[in-house]
């Protein structure tokens, strides 16, 4: 894998096509809504799962649910479509992700929810627990009363919960990994 101004991986995506995906918010949304599942969305639950995630009202408006639907329906998806990041059958109205997915997901993934990066969280983390440990190793007023084992075993468990907890909000994709291609990839018409 060559990363910079050359292609990104496996299907060749390159960094260009990735800054035209993730540059609109509804485009980021689909990815991420359907990172989320193993099988086929529909076009309206897709729209209405967006429309919610932009409003926070569930159900969202009818208004705002309309303009999600048209402006996937007719500029979205086909252009993810025409990336081969999804698979949209317009007739069925269904979509899918592909495996250049991937690629894309990656850079949605690296990201907290707080709009920190995990490898800033972490770095963050084990500074703190090094100067911590330090500092009660060295008898600091305060902290040098909690003993340096108890003091290290709580960051250990601290660093354990925050990699659960990214386990757990990766666990579709660690799943859609999990799962054969042969089943979770549609033919592809040739229209």
């Amino acid at each position: 894998m060559v990363i910079g101004m050359s292609v990104i991986g496996g299907g060749g995506i390159e960094p260009q096509e990735v800054h035209e995906i993730l540059r609109n918010s509804r485009r980021r949304q689909v990815i991420k809504q359907l990172s989320n599942r193993l099988g086929p969305v529909t076009l309206r639950e897709l729209s209405e799962r967006i429309a919610a995630e932009e409003t926070g009202e569930t159900p969202p408006p009818r208004k705002v649910r309309d303009s999600v639907y048209n402006s996937l329906h007719q500029t979205h998806l086909p252009k993810l479509d025409k990336m081969d990041v999804i698979d949209y059958d317009k007739d069925r109205k269904t979509i899918r992700l592909r495996e250049r997915a991937k690629q894309v997901n990656r850079y949605l993934r690296m990201v907290t929810d707080y709009g920190v990066s995990w490898t800033q969280f972490y770095r963050t983390l084990g500074v703190v627990a090094l100067v911590s440990v330090i500092a009660a190793q060295t008898g600091l007023p305060v902290i040098g009363a909690v003993p340096v084992l108890l003091l290290a075993s709580g960051f250990l468990v601290v660093f354990g919960v925050a990699t659960a907890y990214q386990m757990w909000t990766l666990r579709w994709f660690y799943m859609r990994a999990i799962v054969s291609e042969d089943s979770t990839t549609l033919p592809r018409s040739d229209d």
